[in-house]
This record gives C-alpha cells, sequence and structure tokens, in this order.
C-alpha cells in the first residue's frame, strides 16, 4: 500500500523532468566583444529578402519561398497559357504550379541542380523546376545524361480542355497568357 503523502501520477504528467527551455537561435543584439565585420552587397541583399520572406534556417536544404518564387520565373513559359500556373522543366515536361511534391505527371520539384548532399546551396542559381518523378529517380547523381532523365519522366498527354479543367478546379477560372493569340477587345 501507498503511504498518503505520495499521489499517484495522472495520466497526461510527465514520467520524467523535462530540460528548461533553451531557445534554438542566439538572441539578436550587440555581442560583448564582437567587431562588425564587413558585409557585400550581395550579402545585404540576401538579408533583405531572407527578412522579408522569412528564411528556414532549421533546415538549409529547402529552397526559401523568394527562391521558389524566382525559380518558377525562370523556367520556360508555356505558350498560350498564364505563366503564373503553367511551366515547362528542362526536360520539356508540363508542369501545373499548384501540383508540388506528389508523382502525377504534371508535378513538379524543386530541383538542387548540384545535390545538396554534394555541396549545392539552396539559392537560387542552383535551382530549377524539375517533374517530380524526374527528381526523384535522379537523386543525388551529377553524372546523368537528358536522355536518361528524359526516360524516366512520367509522359502524359494533355489537352488544352484538360489544361482548363486543371485550371477551374485550382482556381476556379481559367486564365490565358499574354501570347495565347485569338482576338483582343479594345
Amino acid at each position: 500500500m501507498r503511504p498518503r503523502n505520495q499521489r499517484k501520477r495522472s495520466a497526461s504528467s510527465p514520467s520524467r523532468p523535462r530540460a528548461p527551455f533553451e531557445p534554438s537561435e542566439p538572441a539578436l543584439g550587440p555581442t560583448s566583444g564582437a567587431s562588425p565585420r564587413a558585409v557585400s552587397l550581395e550579402e545585404a541583399e540576401t538579408a533583405e529578402r531572407e527578412a522579408e520572406w522569412g528564411v528556414f534556417e532549421r533546415n538549409p536544404r529547402s529552397f526559401p519561398y523568394w527562391v521558389k518564387q524566382q525559380c518558377w520565373d525562370k523556367a520556360e513559359k508555356v505558350k498560350g497559357r498564364d505563366p503564373e500556373r503553367w511551366r515547362r522543366d528542362p526536360l520539356g515536361n508540363l508542369v501545373f504550379r499548384k501540383l508540388v511534391g506528389c508523382l502525377g505527371c504534371l508535378c513538379h520539384d524543386y530541383d538542387h541542380i548540384l545535390p545538396f548532399s554534394k555541396g549545392g546551396k539552396s539559392t537560387l542559381e542552383n535551382c530549377q523546376v524539375l517533374q517530380a518523378k524526374v527528381n526523384r529517380s535522379k537523386g543525388n547523381k551529377t553524372e546523368i545524361s537528358n536522355a536518361d532523365l528524359i526516360q524516366k519522366s512520367a509522359y502524359c498527354r494533355v489537352s488544352g480542355r484538360d489544361m482548363d479543367l486543371l485550371e477551374m478546379s485550382a482556381f476556379g477560372n481559367v486564365s490565358r497568357g499574354e501570347d495565347s493569340g485569338g482576338c483582343r477587345i479594345q
């Protein structure tokens, strides 16, 4: 039998004491004895972007949001389609902006051209939009030909009507690019 002054632990209480809270990042502000170092213009612009968009210091493997935005912008545009919604990867595969990380034929990933595991940084210069299936099969290989990657592509034939249906389901409307042709009302 248990003595009266000892209480039974409830199921919600931890079985061992927790460590005191320690911040994962150093406190901001001046540090004693540290001299300021010169900052290049590029570092200042990067720091400004990171402060504006947020940066994922806890996971340097993933691209910051602003890098993904600019990476999408530098991918090849699809004629007659809204460039904010449709692009082509370097192998010519059609990708849809809203489909990220899945393995369908229109899905894409933001790929490190030089793999992160081999020293590649999560920068705009090392980023490309790549069909997700191709990116997963590429892995961390650097010596792989475009012909081999094209064979690993998830090929699907997508008509203009299919693209319209995807846009309707994802955005609620269909948006054409500036170069879509046809008549313009002035």
